[in-house]
């Protein structure tokens, strides 16, 4: 696969990672949608699924062109790249997008998710009972899913392990977000903005050739905090991808549907017109997380009455699923040169 790939090639998995990394952060967007659109879905769980016993063995043995090699390593690192990055900076710029233009932020993001739903479904032709089910059950998970009330914020290394293994499932189940997962779980702004800013903080103070953080004692709690949830992270990306590797290949029309279910049902999720629920104390005044920001509950959907906003948000929308009819018109021109 790596000897067919031209820098062209190379440059857009980059970009493709930039898009999983970026739509991993927002709740309620999937990366897994990103790489099933685009048309690396079946490579990038079949180049997890070799992270194994055989890959470790070469690994320890110090052979480590042949564990690259074996793990389909380039593919794999200039998409984690491109993912890194994302969270550094396409994301910070998604932050102050959401913040500045939500509506029509979520109205492309509604627009990529019927567009996503489009991709799935024209392909897919092993309609029976069995599928229907399983359809049924994805759109009801996806519903359900996107009425919980948020959980309370708990730093328990265990939970914040199970959180990582969780999070992750964003990058292998398309529809499945691993961020709203995460603020359903009341960890959200703790492993996805404290912790990571913990982090950069350190950084910025060791190259400065300053390490008082050391005895900090949050800011090392809140580095174990990030070690413990990367952990899960992997562990959860290498596990999924073996357990989705093995029904993709035995029940794959039965996983499709239940995928095409899940993604319908998560369009309640980015509804664009939705009104923020903030968390209230005892004497009803807005909780503030670490930040300072307002903790969010939940959303109150509605729908919209007709006008200039309106219809700006619906172009909105159609560019979303133009956009993903644009990526599935380079994946299948990727797939014919490949």
């Amino acid at each position: 696969m790596e000897s067919t790939r031209t820098f062209t090639d190379k440059l857009f998995l980059i970009l493709k990672g930039l898009g999983m990394g970026a739509a991993n952060k927002v709740p309620g967007v999937s990366g897994g949608v990103v790489a099933f659109v685009a048309g690396f879905y079946e490579e990038f769980i079949y180049s997890l699924r070799k992270v194994n016993k055989t890959a470790f063995k070469l690994l320890f043995n110090g052979r480590f062109k042949s564990f690259y090699n074996y793990i389909n390593g380039r593919f794999l690192s200039l998409l984690f790249l491109g993912m890194i990055v994302s969270y550094f900076s396409i994301s910070k710029v998604l932050d102050y997008l959401i913040k500045q233009y939500e509506l029509f932020v979520w109205s492309v993001f509604f627009g990529m998710i019927i567009g996503s739903i489009y991709y799935i479904n024209k392909d897919f032709k092993d309609w029976k009972f069995k599928t229907y089910i399983s359809l049924a059950i994805g759109i009801l998970l996806g519903v359900g899913v996107s009425f919980l009330n948020p959980a309370k914020e708990n730093d328990n290394l265990w939970f914040v392990f199970f959180c990582g293994i969780i999070s992750v499932s964003g990058m292998t189940l398309p529809g499945f977000s691993g961020s709203f997962i995460l603020i359903i779980l009341g960890n959200y702004v703790l492993l996805l903005v404290d912790s990571v800013n913990a982090l950069f903080d350190s950084f910025s103070e060791i190259i400065s050739g300053d390490f008082s953080f050391i005895s900090n004692s949050e800011r090392i709690r809140m580095l174990k905090v990030l070690a413990v949830f990367t952990l899960g992270s992997v562990t959860g990306l290498v596990t999924f991808s073996h357990v989705l590797s093995y029904i993709l290949k035995h029940y794959k029309s039965i996983t499709l549907s239940a995928i095409i279910g899940f993604i319908i049902g998560s369009l309640g999720v980015v509804w664009p017109w939705k009104e923020t629920i903030y968390k209230l104390d005892e004497t009803g005044r807005v909780l503030l997380d670490s930040r300072g920001e307002m903790v969010i509950k939940n959303y109150q959907r509605f729908i919209p009455d007709l006008n200039t906003e309106t219809y700006y948000a619906i172009f909105f929308i159609i560019l979303g699923i133009a956009i993903v009819l644009a990526l599935e018109w380079y994946g299948q021109k990727t797939r014919k040169v490949t």
